[in-house]
């Protein structure tokens, strides 16, 4: 007979996988050993229902028998490359496993906490693209669409539940092409049938998804008119009139696909590419929504400030054209060991103009800029 104990805080740790698996007064199984608490507010609502473990596996983590765990505390950075290989999982479990939903379900609502628990990161690796990963481009672009949608969902005050079924839309709508993306990004080019097996992809997808078991209709119907257009000459069925949903999930995955780089091209400025979703939608309050939760100068963005100094934006400010910045070089342009925090709504560190990625901004490492390492 299994011995359940009653966890108690200090058990679970934030942003660690758990250690052991979770479960109810009755020894149901509610969180599988390795699943990753994101934000308070979820750590706090298991806590407060009364969450038990196995005696037995209790002891194991103690011991060390249980994989072991890295005990160091995870950035939010390594957060976000475990959620790149844990979506590639999820999405290559479709035809192997049942409960695809459920965990589905459970990578979306983990990724919502990541975006909940830090917006500015999660914009910033939006923003600036790892070019060593444009094989994993399917996998990454997913990710940063859904980050997009929820937030535009969250500012536009979709309740909850709406805006996880808009990411789950964009984590799954890709999943019939997920290598042809990878290959496209890394060499450019496709062929005739590639080209058609695009065009097939979100019939491709939604028929996998219901193979599946999802039966969540706005889910599949946003996934099926994710490359519809109002008014028509979109894909797969040259629909005139598109779901709000699926016309978001549009804008979001054109708008991501403009700024990333590829291997036949670079990335388009996001400022060049805010516009021309603006214009292109008609001035949609989805895409304005877009545009005010990136501002004009997103975490990410590479810029010169009024010192002289080259930096990287890495917080949104108090204003769309006052974000927090990150000197990398001196006043002269040579680089400084020690990056530096500037706030640009300061007139002495105002942002003067925006600046291409150089070899130099490109070495940084993302936790130096935000202070997580020396």
């Amino acid at each position: 007979m299994t011995t359940l104990l009653k966890l108690i805080p200090g058990q679970i740790v934030l942003g660690m996988p758990l250690p052991f698996g979770v479960r109810d007064e009755h020894g149901q199984l509610l969180l599988a050993r390795g699943h990753l608490i994101a934000t308070e507010a979820q750590l706090a609502a298991l806590l407060s229902r009364g969450i038990y473990a196995d005696a037995i596996e209790v002891e194991a983590s103690k011991a060390g028998r249980s994989d072991k765990v890295d005990t160091k505390r995870l950035t939010m950075f390594d957060l976000w490359d475990q959620a790149i290989w844990r979506l590639e999982r999820v999405l290559k479990s479709i035809d192997q496993e049942p409960g695809f939903a459920q965990r589905c379900d459970e990578f979306a609502s983990q990724m919502m906490g990541l975006v909940e628990r830090d917006p500015d990161i999660a914009i910033y690796l939006s923003v600036r693209k790892d070019e060593r990963r444009l094989a994993h481009y399917g996998l990454t672009h997913s990710l940063h669409c859904a980050l997009v949608c929820q937030l535009m969902g969250t500012r536009s005050g979709w309740p909850v539940d709406r805006i996880r079924t808009l990411v789950k839309a964009a984590l799954t709508m890709n999943l019939a092409i997920v290598e042809l993306q990878g290959r496209y990004a890394v060499h450019g080019r496709l062929s005739e049938e590639q080209m058609a097996e695009i065009r097939r992809h979100p019939a491709q997808a939604v028929e996998r998804l219901q193979a599946a078991g999802v039966d969540d209709a706005d889910w599949l119907q946003t996934v099926l008119e994710h490359h519809e257009r109002p008014g028509g000459g979109g894909y797969p069925n040259d629909l005139k009139e598109v779901s709000e949903a699926g016309n978001v999930l549009r804008l979001a995955d054109v708008f991501m696909a403009k700024i990333s780089p590829r291997a036949s091209r670079p990335a388009i400025p996001i400022q060049d590419a805010a516009r021309q979703m603006y214009s292109e939608s008609g001035g949609s309050p989805a895409a304005a929504a877009i545009i005010k939760e990136y501002g004009v100068y997103p975490p990410g963005n590479f810029v010169r400030l009024a010192s002289g100094e080259l930096a990287i934006v890495i917080r949104r400010g108090a204003t769309a054209l006052t974000p927090v910045a990150a000197a990398i070089t001196d006043k002269t342009g040579a680089p400084t060991i020690h990056t530096k925090q500037r706030d640009t709504a300061q007139p002495a560190y105002a942002i003067k103009g925006i600046e291409a990625p150089s070899a130099l901004s490109l070495r940084v490492p993302p936790e130096r800029l935000y202070g997580l390492v020396e």
